[in-house]
């Protein structure tokens, strides 16, 4: 989350709303925050390696057997 602090601001440039008193000469704190989104808005993390590795169905393969695979599926193309 973002936060912004500024000590010791003068209040007179804040607009009048926020204004904490009539006195021009007041002095005071300003935070600025983002509000949290809630769990549903949050974009969902990125998956590490390990992550991906683990799914179900998911197996490693070789080079060689990588390299059959699109072998295949170029002969399979050409015919």
């Amino acid at each position: 989350m973002n936060r912004i602090v500024r000590d010791n601001y003068p209040a007179a440039k804040l607009p009048e709303e926020l204004r904490p008193s009539s006195d021009p000469d007041a002095r005071v704190r300003v935070t600025i925050e983002e509000p949290t989104a809630p769990l549903s808005q949050r974009p969902e993390p990125t998956m590490s390696l390990e992550e991906i590795f683990s799914l179900t169905g998911f197996r490693r393969r070789s080079k060689r057997e990588i390299d059959e695979d699109v072998r295949r599926d170029r002969d399979d193309w050409d015919h």
